[in-house]
C-alpha cells in the first residue's frame, strides 16, 4: 500500500520563520514527510501537530511516534523521537537546515491517517 502526504497547502504565522499543513494517508513505519528548509532565522521550535488522528488497530489510535531528521550528506542526523498523541510536539530551535520527520511506528495497529498536520519551524 502507498504512502501518501498531499494536499500541501503553505501558511506562515507572525511568529514563525515557516509552516506547512497538509494531511497523512496510510501511512506506516518509515513514512516520511515532504522536507523543510529552515534558515533559523528566528527563534521558533521546530512543532509537527496532529488532529483527527485514526489507525487500523483493534483500540484505535493512542500514540504515533515522530522522529525529525536533519537531511545531510552521509547517514541523516536524528533530532529525537517523540511521541504525538493527537497533539503538537516540539524539537525546539533548531540549526540551519533541511528536516523531515518519519513515521516511528504507532501504539495500535499499522496504518496511519491524519486529517490535520501542521509543521512550524
Amino acid at each position: 500500500m502507498g504512502a501518501a502526504l498531499l494536499g500541501l497547502a503553505g501558511g506562515t504565522p507572525a511568529f514563525a520563520e515557516g509552516s506547512w499543513s497538509s494531511y497523512i494517508s496510510g501511512w506506516q513505519s518509515g513514512s516520511e514527510s515532504r522536507r523543510w528548509t529552515d534558515g533559523n532565522s528566528d527563534a521558533v521550535s521546530t512543532s509537527v501537530g496532529f488532529s483527527g488522528c485514526t489507525t487500523d488497530g483493534g483500540s484505535g489510535f493512542q500514540s504515533a511516534g515522530l522522529v525529525v531528521w536533519k537531511d545531510v550528506f552521509g547517514p541523516d542526523e536524528s533530532k529525537g523521537l517523540r511521541a504525538n498523541k493527537c497533539n503538537r510536539v516540539y524539537w525546539g530551535d533548531l540549526a540551519s537546515g533541511t528536516y523531515y520527520f518519519e513515521l516511528n511506528g504507532v501504539t495500535s495497529g499499522q496504518f496511519l491517517d491524519v486529517s490535520s498536520v501542521n509543521t512550524q519551524y
